[in-house]
This record gives C-alpha cells, sequence and structure tokens, in this order.
C-alpha cells in the first residue's frame, strides 16, 4: 500500500517508514499538516499514520480534512498525549486505530494488520451478501467428460498463478461458475470476487462502474465513487463478456493490466490496484481484432491462458447429474418433494441439444418444479420445445451423413434455431453470426423451393 506518515519528530517519521518499508509497503513522510494537505491532494494514498501533536498544528483538525480530500484513506493517528478522550475523540473524526507513544515497531506491523484483516472482511462481507441476495446456486464441477475435465484441469492450474485467465465458450455454459471457482482456489480467495457485465451498461456508465469517478465529474456524480477496480484490490476482477468492452475503454483495462494502475473519471491522480483478472467471452476475438474492434495488445494480455469450456451439448454424462441437482435446489426453494425425473424424462432431457445451454437447462427446470403437481418429473411435465423440433431429434429424411447437401442441413438447423429462439438477436447469437447475416439467410430460405425431404 502507499502510505503517509505526519509526525513532526525526525526519528518517529524514520522508524515508522523502515517499519512499513520493510513488509512492502510505500512510504512518504512529511512533518506538518500543510505539507500532509499537499502530499493528498498530488496523490492517492491507501493509510496514513498521523501524530496528532504537530508542533502548532492539531492532528485532531487534520484528520477530517484528510479524510474529506480522500475519503477512501484509513487514518491510523499516535500521539504521547495517549488518553481515552483523545482516542475516542481520534475515533469519532474518523480514525480507524489508535497507537500510544512511545510504540514499538511490532505496534506499527500490529496495527496495519488489523486495517488490512478490517478490509478483507468488508470484502467478504459484501460479496456474501451479494450471493445471499441473488440465492446463488452452487454447481458442482465434478465431471464424467473428458473435454471437460481437461478445461478444468488447464484453469484450475492457472488459479494458484498470477497469470490473467480467459474463459471462452457458447453463452451460458458456466464461465461465471469457473471464474467464482477459480478465485476460490487462489491466493486471493481471502479477498473480493468482484463482477462487472460488460454488456449491461453505456461505455460512459460502464467506465464509471469500472474504474470510479470524482465528485462532479459528469451530471449527476454528486458523489465520489470508488469503482469496481477499487473494490476488487487485492483480488479477483471477473469481467463477463469481454467481446463487449467499448474500444474507448480498452487502453484504461490495457493499462491496468500492464501497470497495476488507473484513474478516476474526472480525476488526473493514477490510483493502484493489484487485481487478478479473469475474463469470459462468447465471441471470437481473434475476429474481432481483425475487423479493427478488440485490440489486438489488449487481447494478448488477456489471452495468457485461454480455457475452451464445452458446451452443454458435448457433456452428455454430466447432464443429467446437473439436473437433478437444478431439481433439489428448486424443489427445496418451492417447498416440494420430488423424488426425480422419470425415465421417458430423463431421455428427453438427454435428446435435446441446450443451445442456450446451463443457463436453459437451469430456466426449464425451474419452470417444470413450479408447475408441476406430481411427485416425479415425467415427460409431460418438461416444455414442448424438448420434443418438437428438438435440435438433436433429425428430421425424416435429412440427418447428418446422409445424402444431402450442405445448405440444406445448414437450412434446416437455422429454422430449427430460429423457432427455438425468442428473438432475431438470440438466434443470430447461437448460430455465431450477425443479425444482418441472419436476416439475409431468412431471405433466402424462404425464396427458395423446399428441399426434398425437407
Amino acid at each position: 500500500m502507499r502510505i503517509l506518515i505526519v509526525d513532526d519528530e525526525e526519528n518517529i517519521r524514520r522508524a515508522t517508514a523502515v517499519v512499513l518499508e520493510a513488509i512492502g509497503h510505500e512510504t512518504v513522510c512529511v512533518e506538518s499538516a500543510a505539507a500532509a494537505l499537499k502530499q493528498v491532494e498530488s496523490g492517492v494514498f491507501d493509510v496514513a499514520f498521523l501524530d496528532l501533536k504537530l508542533g502548532g498544528d492539531n492532528g485532531l483538525d487534520l484528520l477530517p480534512k484528510l479524510m474529506e480530500m480522500q475519503p477512501q484513506l484509513e487514518v491510523i493517528v499516535f500521539t504521547a498525549y495517549a488518553s481515552i478522550e483523545t482516542a475516542v475523540e481520534a475515533m469519532r473524526r474518523g480514525a480507524v486505530d489508535y497507537i500510544p507513544k512511545p510504540f514499538t515497531p511490532e505496534q506499527i506491523r500490529q496495527a496495519l494488520s488489523r486495517l488490512i484483516q478490517a478490509r478483507k472482511l468488508r470484502g467478504r462481507v459484501a460479496e456474501l451478501e451479494s450471493r445471499l441476495s441473488t440465492e446463488a446456486l452452487t454447481i458442482d464441477l465434478t465431471t464424467s467428460e473428458p473435454e471437460m475435465q481437461k478445461a478444468l484441469d488447464l484453469a484450475f492450474k492457472a488459479a494458484a498463478t498470477p497469470a490473467t485467465i480467459l474463459l471462452l465458450g457458447e453463452s451460458g455454459t458456466g464461465k461465471s461458475v469457473v471464474a467464482r471457482a477459480l478465485h476460490e482456489n487462489s491466493p486471493q480467495k481471502e479477498n473480493a470476487f468482484v463482477t462487472v457485465s460488460c454488456p449491461s451498461l453505456s461505455r460512459e456508465l460502464l467506465e464509471s462502474e469500472l474504474f470510479g469517478h470524482a465528485k462532479g465529474a459528469f451530471t449527476g456524480a454528486v458523489n465520489d465513487k470508488l469503482g469496481k477496480v477499487a473494490l476488487a484490490n487485492g483480488g479477483t476482477l471477473f469481467l463477463d463478456e469481454i467481446g463487449e468492452l467499448p474500444l474507448e475503454i480498452q487502453p484504461k483495462l490495457l493499462r491496468l493490466l500492464q501497470e497495476k494502475e488507473y484513474e478516476r473519471i474526472g480525476e488526473a491522480k493514477a490510483r493502484h490496484a493489484n487485481v487478478r483478472v479473469i475474463s469470459a467471452t462468447n465471441r471470437n476475438l481473434e475476429k474481432a481484432v481483425q475487423e479493427g474492434r478488440f485490440r489486438e495488445d489488449l487481447y494478448y494480455r488477456l489471452h495468457v491462458i485461454a480455457v475452451q469450456i464445452p458446451p452443454l451439448r458435448e457433456r452428455p454424462g454430466d447432464l443429467l447429474k446437473i439436473a437433478e441437482n437444478y431439481l433439489q435446489f428448486f424443489s427445496k426453494q418451492c417447498g416440494k418433494q420430488l423424488s426425480g425425473f422419470s425415465p421417458e424424462a430423463q431421455a428427453l432431457l438427454q435428446q435435446y441439444a441446450w443451445p442456450g445451454n446451463l443457463r436453459e437447462l437451469r430456466n426449464v427446470i425451474e419452470r417444470t418444479v413450479i408447475l408441476t403437481d406430481a411427485g416425479e418429473i415425467n415427460r409431460l411435465d418438461l416444455p414442448k420445445k424438448l420434443s418438437e423440433g428438438s435440435p438433436l431429434t433429425p428430421a425424416q429424411g435429412l440427418q447428418i451423413g446422409a445424402k444431402v447437401s450442405l445448405k440444406e442441413i445448414e437450412t434446416e438447423h437455422i429454422a430449427r434455431v430460429m423457432k427455438q429462439a425468442s428473438t432475431m438477436s438470440e438466434a443470430a447469437r447461437i448460430l455465431g453470426i450477425t443479425r444482418d447475416t441472419l436476416h439475409r439467410k431468412k431471405r433466402e430460405m424462404s425464396s427458395e423451393p423446399e428441399a426434398p425431404g425437407g
């Protein structure tokens, strides 16, 4: 951390700096209130050690001024005039701890350790509150599928290192679940896991969400905002759907990755953040680089370790176990006792291709649990789309390997995906093409004569 030491005694300043620098922190020493205010005005600090007796200045009066200039600053005070009254007053004005003079190096180390532990605890509490509020469903990552196991082995091997990890895969394959598991198996596990969904906000709001802003930086910025990068300091920053990150923000993320530095909107001061970045995308980033929509240098910084998460249709051995997990969770949530799936329901679940992957499976099971009145999920409880036009149920006369053209197969596949998808945009995402391309193919399909057997 970057630490400011404010004391009018040179020996105290030097001794405190030696202790703090020996355990890896950066220090700046000043002897007066005016010098302290100047330092805080020109640079960012995490912690300040403040003497309450600064010659003609009163440290108690300086304390709230420092915190007003930098709200995230945490202040530890020390003074030769130790008393309960001054300690209480210092705490009332915003100090987090109090050390009486004369003090030992161990007292300095312990005070800083208490501060760090309190920060970690606040981060963990915020994370747990977030998880409880969304009633997060824990996913079992054990697998019987070789490709999924290979992906998990690579991911968890990288988890213990500081390497940036990029999770690749279709929408809904569980990339965010894997990201959280990587955090919980990393050296950063005691600190915060912070998620930013890149497509969820406009460019301006996303930049503020990521890096924070200073009061008055733009209309509506009535207070300082730390941003997700600051909240993730010491922990993990998960950037979901990184392929949607606007070009204007990409250089700022690159700076964070390369230099561990960033700036809040409306502020020219560089801030330091030691965050481990995990990102995820369902986009082809190489293609985005070629098309000029994604910076090549940022791509290579994110692509240190790339992990491909297989779609659910390529994990048939895991499907029923995952479905049973969802069933038990939602049964408990709805106050129902369901024994499982009938053989016919199991067969229907396994023959469907699940283009929406785990997210679609979860949605189907939750809906089914809510609507069923039976003690077991049977075929009729499941949505009709699983049996009508299921992507894994070949149309009569049109099968993979049959004597049909690629065009016929493409046409049939596009038609089935559009039938399942709720919008053209969703269908385009599933097919991996743009919406304009999908509209063009749809026009071509409608103008062609129907294929034999199609």
